[in-house]
């Protein structure tokens, strides 16, 4: 059942930038929910009954090929939601959402939020924004995928995989990391191996630990503060920016 409690902490970022009468109509309506590692949200062509607000989790965006090979297209993380295009005005899925670091999030019935989305207001305005956000995101990871070398490409993974649950241990497979790489699992271990050589990250058993972050940002490609540029602008602008 929702939950009617009034005071649920707001750790995702759309939720909280909401005013604070706006934020309590969505509240009963919201449910805190464990999501577990691995654990499919939507697949593609499937009707989207719920979105999710994560919170200290982060969910893959994936496109799946006809051969069985997967591609991480789009990430969301405290900054965003899952389940755009039901405000859009579609409910099918497009894409399979797939928990990739578990955690927690804010579950709502897709009626009520495109029922919300439509009375306009910050809400409205909030998840606009957001969806330029990620569309500039899948347009930069297009790029990205085909111009940079693979210890650049995860070393952007991590650091948007870091901001995403606001924490330096990430629990992942290299299986699992090359499945959204779109590349093989012994790839990304020489990869990974790079970036642990370098003293930017150790991984061991599933497990990645990043030692020095501004390490691994030099390394990175642009891609990276890109991505985070176009979200601070839009979702969290200064002064003059726009």
């Amino acid at each position: 059942m929702p939950s009617l409690n009034s005071n649920l902490i707001r750790i995702n970022q759309l939720l909280t930038a909401l005013a604070d009468q706006e934020y309590q109509r969505l509240v009963p309506h919201l449910e805190e929910v464990s999501v577990p590692l691995g654990q499919i949200l939507y697949q593609p062509g499937e009707p989207i009954l719920h979105i999710y607000f994560p919170n200290r989790a982060m969910v893959s965006l994936v496109t799946l090929l006809a051969n069985g090979s997967t591609t991480e297209v789009g990430m969301v993380g405290k900054e965003g939601m899952v389940g755009i295009p039901v405000f859009l005005g579609d409910r099918m899925a497009i894409n399979q959402a797939v928990v990739q670091l578990e955690g927690t999030a804010m579950k709502m019935d897709a009626s009520i939020l495109k029922r919300e989305f439509d009375r306009g207001g910050r809400l409205q305005q909030l998840l606009l924004f957001y969806t330029q956000t990620l569309l500039n995101q899948v347009s930069q990871t297009a790029a990205c995928n085909r111009q940079h070398r693979l210890e650049q490409r995860l070393a952007r993974w991590l650091l948007s995989a870091q901001d995403s649950i606001s924490g330096s241990e990430l629990r992942l497979t290299q299986e699992f990391l090359g499945n959204m790489l779109g590349t093989r699992r012994a790839t990304v271990t020489v990869a990974a191996g790079k970036l642990q050589e370098a003293g930017a990250i150790r991984h061991h058993r599933g497990k990645i630990t990043i030692l020095n972050r501004e390490l691994l940002e030099t390394i990175a490609c642009e891609c990276y503060s890109v991505v985070k540029h176009e979200c601070d602008r839009l979702l969290y602008p200064k002064q003059g920016d726009r």
